[in-house]
C-alpha cells in the first residue's frame, strides 16, 4: 500500500484501497453527476498535461476561486500540486481590492473561476495584476475560456511521462498552497504550507473521526479555507462519498437529498439550525408543545457516556423516540457526526444535538496550523462538552505563562510568505504563538478562554473576556450578533444586532406596529425585551464583566458591508467606527 506524503497522494491511497464509483459529486442541471475515483485521477492527468503544454513551471502559483465547493475544484487542485505548481484559493466574497493585492502578492500565473460573478470581480482588476496571463471558468461563459480547453489540451498523454516526473519530484517538505487569511485587521497575510504540514494533519485527526468507508458527507464549507479542505482530503484518505452542496441557501434540500452521515460546520449555522426546530415547536399546540419543550429541557441537560445516571437516560431515551428522532428525520435520517470548528460552540448546542444523537465533535486550530491542533471524539470517552478536545498525535502543545496556547510539530506552517518578520513575530523557538488564550484540564482537554488580542482592560484594571460574554449572549433568540466594547473604559457595554426575523415576529404577536427596522429598535417595549435579555445572561458574570449598557443596530451587521471577515468573525475595529456615534451616546465622550 503506497503511504500518503504529498497531497496528490490521496486519490491514489484511495483507488488503491477502497475505491469509489461517486469520489466526488457535484450538481448539474438538477441531477448529481457523480465522479469515480479513477476518472478523479485521469481528469486530474489530462488537466496537468494541458498545465504543461501552457507552460507552467514547478512553483507556479495558480489561483482557484469559487463560489461553492464543486467536483472541478478538487480535479484542479490536484492537477496543480502533481506537477509542483502551487494552488493558491481565493475567498471569493472578499472585495477587489483584495483579489488585486492577493494575485499580485502570490505572482498568480493562471485563475480558474467558478462563475461569472467571480469573472466579473477578476476582470475588473485584471488590468493591475502583473504576472496574470489567462483567466479560465468552470462554468460555460461567453467572455471566458472554459477549462474543458485545458482539460482538452491535455488529451493527447504522450507527456504523461514529464507529469510522474514532476510529481516524483514533489517532496513532502515543498510548499504546496498559500492560504491568504481574512485577517480582522490590515492586508491578508499569505500563511505557506507544505504538502507535510496538512498530511500530518490528515492522518493525525483520522484517528480521531473515525469514519466509515462508503460513508456519505456534505461539503459546503468555504474549500478555500483549510478547514474544510483538509477535510476533504480526510474523506478522500477515508474513502468517503463527497457531495457538494448547491450553496448556503440549498442545504436543508441538499441534505434530505443526500442523507449524508456526517459534514462539518461552523456553530452559526448550528445556531440557525436550532433556532428554526425551536420555532417549529413554539408553533405546536396543547400536549405536542408540552413534549417538545419537555424534550428540548431534557436534551439542554446532556452529557456523554450516561453520565447524568440511570434515571435522566430513561428521560433521554423517551425524549429521543418522540422528538429527537424528528429533528435527525429532518437532517436526512443518518447524521452521525458533525465536526465544528472556526469559532466556539455555545455548549447548549453541544448538548442539545448530543442528545438528539447528532453529535458535534467541536475541534480548535488555525490555517497556519493546517489547521487542526485538538479535537474531541466519542470512542475511547474523547468527548468533553465545553472543550477543543485532545490534542492530536505529533502536536504539543504548551500554555505560556499569561495563558496563550503555544504549539509546535508538523502541522506549523512555513511561515509568511514574503514576510519574515511577521512570521518571527509569530514563532519563536519553533512554536506557533496562536493568540488565544486557554488551559489543558487534568484529562488532556483543552479549552480555549478567549483571544488574547481581544480581551481588554476596564478603567478598573478589570480584564474582560468579550468572546465569553458574546458567546452566552447569542444564545438569545432575540439576538443575531453582538460585540461587546469598554476598552479604557468604567464599564462593558454592547453593540448588539437583533435577529429582525425573530423580532419582527415578536412584535407582531404583541401588536406593535413599525415603519423600518430603526422605528422598530425604538420603541420602548422592544428596548424592555432586550433589558430582559440582556439580564438574563448578565446574571452568569462578575459584577466587573456585565453588560451595563447596550445600544440596538439598524443595520444587520454583514461581510458586504464590512462588519464580518469572510468566516463569520467580527471585525472589531470596523464595528467600533461605524457605530462611533453610538459609543458617544454609550460613554458620553
Amino acid at each position: 500500500m503506497q503511504e500518503v506524503t504529498r497531497l496528490f497522494d490521496f486519490p491514489h491511497y484511495q483507488l488503491q484501497n477502497f475505491p469509489l464509483e461517486k469520489a466526488l459529486v457535484t450538481k448539474k442541471g438538477g441531477q448529481w453527476v457523480a465522479t469515480s475515483t479513477q476518472e478523479y485521477i485521469n481528469k486530474a492527468n489530462a488537466v496537468s498535461r494541458g498545465l504543461l503544454r501552457m507552460g507552467v513551471q514547478p512553483n507556479d502559483k495558480i489561483a482557484v476561486i469559487s463560489m461553492t465547493n464543486r467536483t472541478e475544484w478538487n480535479i484542479m487542485d490536484m492537477a496543480i500540486l502533481q506537477i509542483g505548481a502551487q494552488n493558491v484559493p481565493i475567498y471569493p466574497t472578499i472585495s477587489e481590492e483584495d483579489y488585486e493585492y492577493v494575485l499580485n502578492h502570490s505572482e498568480a500565473k493562471y485563475c480558474f473561476v467558478s462563475c461569472s460573478e467571480v469573472l466579473t470581480k477578476v476582470l475588473a482588476i485584471s488590468g493591475k495584476v502583473k504576472n496574470l496571463v489567462d483567466i479560465y471558468s468552470f462554468d460555460d461563459l461567453a467572455n471566458c475560456n472554459n477549462w474543458e480547453e485545458v482539460v482538452a489540451k491535455g488529451k493527447d498523454d504522450s507527456n504523461q511521462e514529464e507529469v510522474e516526473a514532476r510529481a516524483a519530484a514533489v517532496k513532502p517538505e515543498d510548499l504546496a498552497t498559500l492560504i491568504y487569511t481574512s485577517g480582522t485587521t490590515g492586508r491578508p497575510k499569505g500563511v505557506m504550507l507544505s504538502h507535510d504540514n496538512i498530511v500530518s494533519n490528515v492522518i493525525g485527526s483520522s484517528e480521531r473521526v473515525p469514519f466509515e468507508q462508503g460513508a456519505t458527507a456534505l461539503s459546503f464549507l468555504p474549500v478555500c479555507h483549510i478547514f474544510e479542505r483538509m477535510i476533504l482530503y480526510l474523506y478522500q484518505y477515508s474513502s468517503i462519498e463527497i457531495f457538494f452542496a448547491e450553496g448556503l441557501d440549498k442545504i436543508s434540500d441538499n441534505v434530505k437529498e443526500v442523507k449524508p452521515e456526517v459534514m462539518t460546520v461552523v456553530p452559526r449555522l448550528l445556531e440557525k439550525v436550532y433556532d428554526a426546530i425551536i420555532a417549529k415547536g413554539a408553533a405546536l399546540t396543547g400536549i405536542k408543545k408540552k413534549l417538545f419543550f419537555w424534550a428540548v429541557d431534557v436534551g439542554l441537560q446532556f452529557e456523554p457516556y450516561g453520565a447524568n445516571g440511570w434515571w435522566y437516560e430513561q428521560k433521554l431515551k423517551i425524549a429521543r423516540k418522540l422528538i429527537f428522532s424528528k429533528w435527525k428525520e429532518g437532517l436526512g435520517g443518518n447524521l452521525s457526526t458533525m465536526v465544528s470548528g472556526s469559532a466556539a460552540l455555545q455548549q447548549r448546542l453541544a448538548r442539545v444535538f448530543g442528545a438528539a444523537e447528532m453529535p458535534v465533535m467541536e475541534g480548535y486550530g488555525l490555517t497556519e496550523t493546517s489547521p487542526v491542533i485538538s479535537v474531541n471524539q466519542v470512542k475511547g470517552k474523547g468527548w468533553k462538552i465545553g472543550s477543543v478536545g485532545k490534542i492530536i498525535n505529533k502536536v504539543e502543545v504548551k500554555i505560556a505563562e499569561d495563558g496563550e496556547i503555544l504549539c509546535k510539530g508538523p502541522n506549523v506552517m512555513m511561515g509568511y510568505y514574503k514576510d519574515s518578520e511577521k512570521t518571527a513575530e509569530v514563532i519563536k523557538d519553533g512554536y506557533f504563538h496562536t493568540g488565544d488564550i486557554g488551559e489543558v484540564d487534568a484529562e488532556g482537554f483543552l479549552r480555549i478562554t478567549d483571544r488574547k488580542k481581544e480581551m481588554f482592560k476596564t478603567s478598573g484594571g478589570k480584564y474582560v473576556a468579550p468572546q465569553i460574554l458574546e458567546n452566552r449572549f447569542k444564545q438569545s433568540r432575540f439576538i443575531e450578533q453582538i460585540m461587546v466594547i469598554g476598552e479604557g473604559e468604567k464599564m462593558p457595554a454592547a453593540f448588539i444586532q437583533p435577529n429582525y426575523e425573530f423580532l419582527q415576529e415578536w412584535a407582531k404577536r404583541h401588536n406593535i406596529s413599525y415603519t423600518s427596522n430603526a422605528d422598530l429598535i425604538s420603541k420602548p417595549e422592544v428596548l424592555e425585551r432586550y433589558e430582559e435579555e440582556v439580564t438574563l445572561a448578565n446574571a452568569e458574570f462578575a459584577k466587573w464583566e456585565k453588560v451595563k449598557k447596550f445600544k440596538l443596530t439598524a443595520d444587520v451587521w454583514s461581510e458586504a458591508e464590512g462588519h464580518l471577515t469572510p468566516t463569520m468573525k467580527l471585525r472589531r475595529k470596523i464595528i467600533k467606527q461605524k457605530y462611533a456615534d453610538l459609543y458617544q451616546e454609550i460613554y458620553g465622550h
